[in-house]
């Protein structure tokens, strides 16, 4: 029997960010091991032109949600969206509502953050550090609150090599700071923004840290734990292998590179890589909250949930099997042949940059404007050349996070609760899982199918003689402008090929020698 799932059977949940991908996968963890919870609150905003029952509507049309789906068609009625608005006073929830939260909530789950590592410093702030603080007060008032489990992430305090399970100083007195941006004009803000970061090198790593903090000096009597996954990937198991709704984080890039967009990225190739399954955060925080309400443990427990430190993966081994999947099952309509390389050089890397992202965009997008189309590879090239930069910080160096705490937890669990809770990731095989998750991609985020493959390789053919059309031509050009019409760079080229001659009938002579 499992003492997790026994847990949640009855009680009634909060969960913010349920609509953003981990969000989406707690949910329908929860709703799929937990079939008797008695309730799921989840608070929405308008977003996008849409409405929150809008929001709501498409979010449980999605795929993620298909096997709670068969086992409990009528899952959707244990979910009760709440209109509610993190960066307002209040969170801007109707006083009805509010009621009905205080006296019936159990344990909440604080998912939401903007996860933008370039979002201005003000709306950071207001979600991810004023935005806690807030519903933490609501969390204060709840009469039958038994856990609080706030989602941080590893890299809150990337500016140390060695992170403890531990809450650090914070980069800035909070309280000071929203004072600040509350009164200081937007473009001031923006232009002490780096000052203000010091050495964070985002607005989302540096609000993360702010918060944490924040918990802790505001937590009072609630048991409250801090979960800190690193970079969220694709599932490993749950629902399904390879799920993935979001290009953030490696995503965007391994699409990139499958389409041969991207040709080189800057990276150190010793450097971990420290990914981590989205389902094996999610396991993480549902047993962490299980643990937290029923052991209700003297101090607030940290988990760094990471990979580095028990199963590490190394980012050149990323590309090898990153390039390796998407040749065997290519994506369609590939710009040109999948053929990424990470450098850890700026100066060859800004070579490859210009010869190999740059150029053919531009020539590209001459095509589509002499063929009457709207040019769109160079604006695509821009866009991912700033997502580049952003992750750069993160694939040139490592971090040496401690994990006892997940240890501990782990130890706790009985065996039933670690198979359905899975979150030992030293069984996790990374050639196996990057392979699923660059499928999922294709499948999920491009929703292609997988019957298209062989059309896709066919294409990839024809792009790969193309490019040996045009290197052909290219070499005659070379040799028709620079070397035809010299008389030295003539007597070299004969001399190298009378050398190349005078090597093959060495070999062969040799050869017949032997024999």
């Amino acid at each position: 029997m499992s003492s997790v799932s026994a847990y949640y059977n009855g009680k009634t949940v909060l969960i913010t960010g349920a609509t953003g991908f981990m969000g989406k996968v707690l949910v329908e963890k929860l709703l799929r091991s937990s079939p008797e919870v008695k309730a799921v609150y989840i608070l929405v905003r308008p977003k996008a032109g849409q409405s929150m029952q809008e929001r709501v509507a498409n979010m449980l049309k999605c795929k993620v949600f298909d096997r709670v789906r068969e086992d409990c068609p009528n899952f959707h009625e244990k979910i009760k969206p709440i209109n509610a608005e993190l960066t307002q006073p209040k969170l801007a929830i109707s006083a009805e509502d509010e009621e009905e939260l205080l006296t019936r909530v159990n344990i909440v789950f604080h998912c939401a953050a903007t996860v933008r590592f370039d979002e201005p410093l003000k709306h950071a702030l207001q979600l991810n550090a004023m935005g806690t603080q807030r519903l933490l007060e609501l969390a204060q008032q709840m009469q039958k609150l038994e856990a609080f489990i706030h989602i941080s992430t590893a890299y809150a305090n990337c500016v140390r090599k060695r992170i403890d399970e531990v809450i650090y100083p914070p980069p800035a007195e909070p309280k000071k700071l929203f004072d600040l941006v509350e009164w200081l004009d937007e473009s001031i803000i923006q232009d002490i923004t780096p000052k203000l970061l010091g050495d964070w090198p985002n607005t989302y790593t540096y609000t993360k840290a702010l918060s944490e903090y924040l918990i802790q000096q505001e937590k009072g009597n609630l048991n409250i734990a801090i979960i800190r996954p690193s970079i969220v990937g694709a599932s490993w198991h749950e629902p399904f292998p390879g799920w993935i709704d979001s290009f953030n984080g490696t995503s965007g890039i391994f699409v990139a590179a499958g389409k041969g967009i991207l040709r080189t990225v800057i990276a150190n190739n010793e450097a971990v890589a420290d990914m981590i399954p989205v389902d094996v955060v999610i396991n993480l925080t549902l047993a962490a909250g299980w643990y937290t309400a029923v052991h209700r443990p003297k101090n607030m427990l940290v988990y760094n949930c990471t990979t580095g430190g028990i199963n590490p993966f190394f980012w050149g081994e990323m590309e090898q099997y990153v390039m390796s999947t998407f040749k065997r099952n290519p994506l369609e309509q590939a710009f040109r042949t999948p053929n990424a390389h990470l450098t850890s050089n700026y100066l060859i890397n800004q070579y490859w940059i210009t010869v190999s992202h740059k150029a053919p965009a531009i020539l590209y997008d001459l095509y589509m404007r002499l063929t009457g189309r709207k040019p769109r590879m160079m604006k695509i090239i821009n866009r991912l050349h700033k997502s580049m930069m952003l992750l750069q910080y993160f694939s040139t160096q490592s971090w040496d996070w401690s994990s006892d705490n997940m240890n501990m937890l782990m130890s706790h669990l009985n065996p039933e609760d670690k198979k359905l809770y899975n979150f030992d990731v030293r069984q996790l095989h990374w050639s196996e899982y990057i392979e699923s998750y660059c499928l999922g991609a294709k499948k999920y985020l491009l929703n292609e199918d997988m019957s298209g493959i062989p059309a896709a390789k066919q294409h990839l053919r024809k792009l790969r003689n193309i490019r040996y059309a045009f290197n052909t031509t290219l070499l005659v050009i070379i040799w028709r402008i620079f070397i035809a019409r010299s008389q030295m760079a003539r007597n070299i080229w004969y001399f190298v090929v009378s050398l190349c001659y005078k090597f093959l009938s060495y070999f062969r002579a040799s050869s017949t020698l032997r024999h």
